[in-house]
């Protein structure tokens, strides 16, 4: 691979290239929806760190949190937004051109 066919590596979104936020967001790309404890348990974080990385990405636009209650509980749900939706496809569109990238010119 030469250097002129090296993947741009900054021009990553660093904000999803995160495990735990492209995690949350992967996760809020199949569904409509996700409580806060689905997402808890989906990812594996705990409440402190859940809760610090949905701020990021609500802070970045690409998620939306509502605050409910269910009967007397409280309810949080999250849902990712149009924005959100873009930035993840781009993304994995970026990541899928590097690895074709990487893949050809191991071939050659």
């Amino acid at each position: 691979m030469s250097e002129a066919t090296l993947p741009n590596w900054n021009a990553v979104d660093r904000l999803l290239h995160e495990p735990a936020r492209l995690a949350i967001v992967s996760i809020l790309a199949v569904v409509e929806k996700a409580d806060f404890l689905y997402l808890q348990r989906e990812t594996g974080l705990t409440k402190g760190n859940l809760s610090a990385h949905l701020s990021k990405l609500e802070n970045a636009g690409y998620i939306q949190i509502e605050k409910t209650f269910k009967g007397k509980m409280p309810l949080t749900l999250v849902s990712l937004t149009e924005p959100g939706r873009t930035a993840l496809n781009r993304y994995l569109s970026q990541m899928q051109h590097w690895l074709n990238q990487i893949n050809q010119s191991s071939q050659e």
